[in-house]
């Protein structure tokens, strides 16, 4: 006959003189915590029940990157001048979308650079691992990169109104 029983009903008597006791109490009191832990993580695995919980999830992630993230702040900065300025400008409409899709290719980089750092200080924790240090390094050269593209664009397409402006 098997029964199935959940793991932390299942309790095994010892004799007091044993020795391991209190080690194999402490074990058991461990893994009753992990699994009341466990049991609060579950609903952070749920997907979101609607469209309105998804957007506000998605929001939460953009506020933290701004709260937290210098550099995301740097790029929603330089990005709104940009924008403002080819709007100011009166640049054609395939301008404005070309500054604008490089804006948000940076900010979405640095978003998922973010998202990146954070797993990989989730699974090395404060030890020092040079495959974290090479992923997170290989991220932030990815927003980088975006970032000078980002600049050569906006300067392409600004710097000559720019420049007629203090002619």
């Amino acid at each position: 006959m098997n029964i199935d029983l959940p793991l932390s009903r299942i309790f095994v008597i010892k004799s007091p003189q044993s020795p391991f006791l209190s080690e194999q109490m402490t074990q058991i009191d461990e893994f009753e915590e992990s699994e009341e832990i466990a049991s609060q993580r579950i609903n952070s695995f749920q997907i979101a029940t609607n469209l309105f919980l998804s957007f506000k999830y998605a929001g939460q992630g953009v506020s933290y990157a701004f709260r937290t993230q210098r550099n995301f702040r740097i790029h929603v900065i330089i990005g709104s001048i940009a924008l403002s300025l080819s709007i100011y400008f009166k640049l054609s409409a395939v301008a404005c979308s070309i500054i604008s899709l490089t804006i948000a290719l940076v900010l979405v980089l640095e978003l998922l650079n973010t998202a990146l750092e954070a797993v990989v200080d989730l699974t090395v924790g404060r030890e020092f691992h040079q495959l974290a240090k090479i992923a997170k390094d290989c991220a932030a050269g990815a927003v980088l990169i975006a970032a000078i593209a980002a600049l050569i664009i906006a300067g392409v397409l600004l710097l000559p109104h720019i420049l007629l402006a203090f002619a």
